[in-house]
């Protein structure tokens, strides 16, 4: 027992092992894995060795002490594998890029070290392996191990690989750490090395070497910049997640160090697992003096892995490629995706459906001079309380790659758009981005919107519409992007709707804020005997199997979701000439009808025209489509009508018309304006619709007005033909 505990390691022993691994271990296909990254590195392809300890585990010849050690000691043996490729790495097969000053100063000192130019006793003046090394070595854990919460890292993982997840709160810029210090003295002409170990160090000022003391001159030394070698270093704090946080306590955050290759993979807002080196970090200098004998810990980043990627990041493997396939080809898809949102939300079909183009949205566009066109859909849900409004925003931030959920009270101003701090590393003024610039490229959910300050509430108006926000606070000036999608909750102006008053009091925004919103969809809690039965059975079997009802299909999982519209997204359609007039007669018809309405639902401005065509490609993107159908433009035109579907309702209720009589009037008049004796039944259908109303009240106006002889209904499409009386 006591010969183990004092075992000794053999380091040049555990580099033949390291070696041997690199140069024998084959990858899935029998390749030498390590082999051809190496040769990569020698033609400058790459610079990081990533070895992963799951090749370690698998291979044939390393040891469960090995691998061990590898863990609990991972610093030193990054430089023991460093070594072992030195002796490894072969010549370079092709051509590259030479890095003119670099290789001047490796040939001439290589030259100099052969003629004996150097004393080779002096250790400073023997050239460090580091200033020879263009790859940096990075260990990898392992990729199935649970990673741990901050909180969990304790004292006993010092120096070992850990692995943590939590989010990025603050990124610093990447700066030139100093790796090898390089001098020249000025009595002897020698160069000097010194490696640079810890984030501080102490210059050389006299020269060591043996022809200096010999002499007795105190050779002054010149710190050489061009010929060190620096590493980008970027500092980033990590936070734990919401939910690994105690009760009642505040989430705990940790330095995490990024080096080399490392860099700039990480934004603010991004969910992360991090694996690297648990370290202590002793204070300097005046700090020092404050803190006493207290120490800071920081992780040695090692490999940064993405819990959600980026949609123009995803990278579709070949199984989930032949599903999307297989789900593009399914002609029910649009209703399919929408009810695999929120599968536990009793109805809201129509709700869901435009929460789906908002994930998908629309392309982007640039102008010849300039002039930026947004993509992104706007959606303002209003509704009585107890709707389900908060689980749906909740829902879509969890299936968008970013999202960052906020409500109005918790937000100002500040902390939507951008705030200046100090930063605690330079002492600057710096920029922090708020919640809309951290969610560039996502969607940001506002929830209680009608709770917000007035005040706070202008500080949308600009990233709605210009997708930027605008700073000029503590002498900095400047514009940050902010493409986002908005997803706002709101209730009534009294809590609840108020029939009694117009549209514009019950909803109580400025049309400023409005006519910026794609849809205001309005939701109202109506007394209905059958919805209510079935809506209360549906809750009753979700709290009592954790699961929504059967649906008819398998729900897809976000996953699937987030691949599909990945995949979506990548499509541009446009919007073909023929449709051009059709949705400026649609647009101009809906001014129309809100100029001879005493209470007009809703402001249409130029933006609803917008509004349509975004809503439109985005539907034409599901399909995979290039091109725009008009079925898209009815769909989006049904949407924007079903909107305020609960109201026309009530208005129709209060005008007395009853539903036959009302659908009888709106399929003649659309014959009339077609000059047509005949009415397509989908046509029909998506005409009713949009004013509310449902197919079994158009089924039962056609059997009513056919037994009637108004006209002749086809047996098996459904198609209407009016009898000319």
């Amino acid at each position: 027992m006591a010969a183990t505990a004092t075992k000794t390691i053999d380091f040049a022993a555990e580099r033949a092992l390291a070696k041997d691994f690199l140069a024998n271990f084959a990858g899935p296909r029998g390749e030498p894995k390590y082999l051809n990254i190496l040769q990569d590195v020698a033609n400058r392809k790459i610079r990081a060795v990533q070895i992963e300890l799951d090749d370690l585990f698998h291979y044939k010849d390393a040891d469960d002490e090995f691998l061990q050690r590898v863990t609990e000691n991972t610093k030193r043996y990054i430089g023991i594998f460093a070594d072992a490729i030195d002796e490894l790495m072969p010549e370079s097969t092709e051509a590259y890029a030479v890095d003119e000053d670099r290789d001047i100063l490796m040939t001439q000192r290589v030259d100099e070290g052969a003629d004996g130019g150097a004393d080779g006793t002096d250790p400073l003046q023997r050239m460090p392996p580091e200033i020879r090394r263009f790859f940096e070595v990075y260990i990898k854990a392992f990729s199935k191990v649970t990673p741990l919460t901050i909180r969990q890292v304790k004292a006993s993982n010092i120096g070992q690989l850990v692995k943590i997840s939590g989010i990025v709160t603050r990124c610093s810029d990447v700066k030139p750490l100093m790796q090898v210090a390089v001098y020249t003295c000025e009595e002897c002409g020698f160069e000097i090395y010194q490696e640079v170990t810890a984030r501080v160090f102490m210059p050389l000022f006299e020269c060591p070497s043996q022809r200096c003391k010999l002499n007795k001159a105190k050779g002054n030394l010149i710190l050489q910049l061009r010929a060190s070698k620096f590493l980008k270093f970027q500092e980033v704090k990590l936070q734990e997640l919401a939910e690994h946080v105690p009760k009642g306590h505040i989430p705990r955050s940790l330095t995490v160090h990024l080096r080399g290759e490392l860099t700039r993979k990480v934004a603010p807002g991004d969910v992360v697992e991090m694996s690297g080196i648990f370290l202590p970090m002793p204070y300097y200098g005046f700090r020092a003096m404050r803190a006493g004998l207290v120490a800071d810990t920081y992780l040695e980043s090692m490999s940064i892995t993405h819990f959600k990627k980026k949609y123009e990041e995803y990278e579709l493997k070949g199984d989930e490629q032949e599903q999307i396939d297989r789900l593009a080809e399914d002609g029910d898809i649009y209703n399919k995706l929408a009810r695999s949102l929120a599968p536990e939300i009793f109805g809201h079909e129509d709700v869901k459906k435009a929460l789906l183009l908002l994930l998908v949205g629309a392309p982007h566009r640039k102008l010849t001079d300039g002039m930026k066109i947004r993509g992104d859909l706007h959606i303002c849900l209003m509704g009585d309380p107890g709707v389900a409004k908060s689980q749906l925003l909740k829902h879509i931030i969890n299936v968008a790659p970013r999202g960052v959920y906020t409500t109005g009270r918790g937000s100002s101003g500040v902390g939507l758009t951008a705030a200046v701090q100090k930063d605690p590393v330079t002492n600057e003024f710096v920029l922090e981005g708020g919640a809309l610039v951290l969610a560039d490229m996502g969607i940001c959910a506002i929830d209680e919107f009608d709770k917000m300050e007035e005040s706070d509430r202008t500080a949308i108006h600009e990233v709605m519409e210009q997708q930027t926000v605008s700073i000029a606070k503590a002498g900095i000036t400047t514009s940050l992007n902010a493409r986002t999608a908005v997803l706002a909750a709101a209730n009534p102006a009294w809590g609840r709707y108020d029939m009694r008053r117009t549209p514009a009091e019950n909803i109580n925004l400025p049309p400023a804020l409005l006519s910026r919103f794609d849809l205001l969809w309005l939701i109202l809690d109506r007394a209905d005997m059958e919805t209510d039965l079935e809506m209360a059975r549906h809750v009753v079997h979700v709290h009592q199997n954790l699961e929504s009802p059967a649906l008819g299909f398998t729900p897809l999982e976000p996953p699937v979701l987030r691949a599909y519209i990945s995949a979506a997204r990548r499509v541009v359609p446009s919007v073909p000439r023929e449709l051009e007039e059709y949705i400026a007669t649609a647009y101009s018809s809906i001014r129309q009808e809100e100029a001879k309405s005493n209470a007009p639902h809703s402001y249409t401005t130029i933006r609803t025209l917008l509004s349509i065509l975004r809503i439109s490609i985005a539907l034409a993107r599901l399909r995979f489509s290039e091109t725009v159908a008009q079925s898209d433009v009815d769909e989006a035109l049904r949407l924007m009508q079903m909107s305020k579907y609960s109201l026309y309702s009530d208005d129709r209720q209060r005008s007395g018309l009853d539903a036959i009589s009302d659908i009888y009037s709106i399929l003649r008049d659309e014959a009339a304006r077609t000059n047509s004796m005949d009415v397509r039944y989908a046509h029909a259908l998506n005409l009713i619709s949009r004013k509310g109303y449902s197919e079994a009240q158009l089924k039962e106006c056609l059997e009513e007005y056919a037994s009637l002889n108004v006209w002749q209904i086809h047996p098996n499409t459904f198609d209407i033909h009016f009898i000319d009386a």
